[in-house]
């Protein structure tokens, strides 16, 4: 069995439960934490990754590396050789976890996926793409059921229409649904009308509208809003998500698409390729991408503990106000 596996694309709710499974793989809780090292391309010395892959376990047979983000740092020709080579001689003391957000269209062309298929006997791909907004009713269902619950297919379309293709989303309104239906009997479809009436996702829609038209007051006042109701963490990676989101519409856009284009290309609910149209039109692309840089040195500071999420989304909404 291969020691290496990578994890890839859009689908980061579903990417983090896989790790999770390898996570639940140790045996015995009081070692896990010692024999799990968590590493983020970005901040990470060579130093760091090379200890945490060669160490030896604490009375386990595998340490697990869980690495985030490869691209970040190996971003040369140079670079990603040496990485490869360093990968190679990856120990069977070592389980090592790659993941990384990767569109569809980028798969091809992946330098990591490409090395991954001329190793294929030391690295194990499994990719990970968000469902077409067709199929989210199909997947709402399945999530119930792996959530211990069920639900009422009319339920599962108008919770879909609610929050589009965004697992993460879903996976924590059906929570929130099934406690509300205490888990005995299925979830219908006046409780998604009663529960999720106004979800997070329509609230960032709100934010990021606020934000393109500069208004800063409304945007610090929805933020607030949004942060006393959702974990900051799931709400980061909403915001995160829909400006992502922006720069492919933009892109769009640019070639002369429209928002169907836009639902089609990006396989999103037509009201949120109609939101997401409206609003990349208000950003230049060169915009869009500082924004976007923005973003990932906000997660990384956050990551290593200079800053807290919660302050560094009130300093965005400043910034973008300006």
């Amino acid at each position: 069995m291969p020691n290496i596996f990578f994890l890839h694309g859009n689908d980061e709710f579903a990417i983090q439960r896989k790790i999770k499974d390898f996570e639940s793989d140790f045996s015995d809780p009081t070692t896990a934490d010692m024999n799990t090292a968590r590493l983020e391309a970005r901040t990470m010395t060579e130093n760091d990754f090379n200890n945490a892959v060669n160490a030896m376990p604490f009375l386990a047979p595998k340490r697990l590396v869980i690495l985030a983000n490869p691209s970040a740092k190996y971003n040369n020709p140079a670079a990603r050789k040496k990485f490869g080579e360093f990968l190679e001689k990856t120990p069977d003391s070592a389980k090592l976890v790659i993941y990384e957000l990767v569109e569809a269209k980028e798969i091809e062309k992946h330098w990591l996926i490409k090395w991954a298929g001329k190793n294929s006997s030391l690295v194990k791909t499994q990719a990970f793409f968000l469902p077409k907004q067709r199929d989210m009713p199909g997947w709402i269902v399945n999530e119930t059921k792996n959530q211990g619950g069920q639900i009422e297919p009319a339920a599962a379309a108008r919770l879909a229409e609610m929050v589009g293709v965004d697992t993460r989303q879903a996976g924590m309104e059906i929570a929130k649904l099934l406690a509300y239906a205490n888990w005995d009997r299925p979830v219908r479809g006046s409780d998604v009308e009663a529960v999720c009436i106004v979800t997070s996702q329509q609230s960032v829609f709100e934010f990021v509208d606020a934000l393109s038209q500069g208004n800063g007051k409304v945007a610090q006042k929805l933020l607030h809003r949004l942060l006393e109701n959702e974990d900051p963490f799931s709400l980061w990676g909403m915001v995160v998500r829909q400006f992502r989101l922006l720069i492919q519409a933009r892109e769009i856009l640019d070639g002369r698409g429209n928002k169907d284009d836009v639902a089609r290309a990006l396989g999103v609910h037509p009201f949120v390729a109609e939101k997401t149209t409206g609003q990349a039109a208000r950003f230049s692309m060169q915009a869009l991408e500082d924004i976007y840089h923005r973003l990932l040195t906000i997660d990384e500071r956050v990551k290593t503990s200079q800053i807290t999420l919660d302050l560094a989304l009130d300093t965005l909404v400043m910034e973008l106000a300006r």
